[in-house]
This record gives C-alpha cells, structure tokens and sequence, in this order.
C-alpha cells in the first residue's frame, strides 16, 4: 500500500473508531489496518512483548507516517487530544508498558495520545440541562 492510498485509508479507519469507541487511539489504528495483532497487542499488555514496536508488521517510516497523519488529521478536526497511561495486564506487579525500543519520552507519549471525538462533547453542551423535580 503507498502513502496516497494509505492515506485514504486512514480517513476509513479514523471514522470507524470515532463511531465505534468515540476515541482514535494509535494501538486501535494499527489493528485496524492490519499491522497488529490483537493477540500480540495483548502479548505485551501482558509484559510477553518488550515494547509494541517489536509487534507491529510495518517499518518505523511507515509507523512515522501513520502516526503523523493521524495526529495531523484529528487535530485539524478539532479533536481533543488526552494522554492515556498503558499498564500491564495480568498477575504480578504493574508496570507501565513501552511503545518503542527507545523508550524516548516524547516517542512514548505520542503513542499514548487519544483523540477524542469533537461530536460528543458538542452534543452535550447543545442539550438542555436536566430539571430536577
């Protein structure tokens, strides 16, 4: 798949995920389009995988690329952005979970990033508000 055509994609799959969870987050994005697993996904919530970029089946430019677009996309939208803290699932201690091999903290918090869905909180600020009885 080439950048145009990848980036036709990603208008798909932004729009499923807002309808379906209201929220775009990277890992959904990846298994979405096919380049995550949900059971590797779930490997490393589980501390089975070092870090995701480890699992994931494209290239680090390709990721870049993704992960750019979707960012430039959703911000132009309006969409709110809100870090998210991944923790391991599963017995044991919790720990936070790494993205990348580096480990870089802006890398990190980038991969953290959900984009909320401007539609929801528009619908609520356009209701009435509750009366009491």
């Amino acid at each position: 798949m080439n950048r145009q055509q990848l980036q036709a994609k990603l208008g798909t799959v932004t729009s499923e995920l807002f309808r379906e969870k209201g929220h775009v987050a990277f890992v959904d994005v990846f298994m979405k389009l096919g380049y995550l697993d949900p059971k590797d996904y779930e490997n490393w919530r589980m501390k089975r995988v070092s870090d995701l970029e480890r699992v994931i089946t494209a290239n680090l430019g390709k990721i870049n690329f993704i992960m750019k677009t979707v960012q430039k996309n959703c911000r132009n939208g309006g969409c709110r952005e809100s870090w998210t803290g991944y923790k391991s699932w599963g017995k044991g201690r919790t720990v936070w979970l790494r993205f990348s091999k580096s480990g870089e903290e802006s890398i990190e918090r980038t991969y953290a990033t959900h984009f909320l869905n401007p539609e929801k909180k528009r619908k609520k600020q356009n209701q009435p508000p509750e009366r009491t009885r």
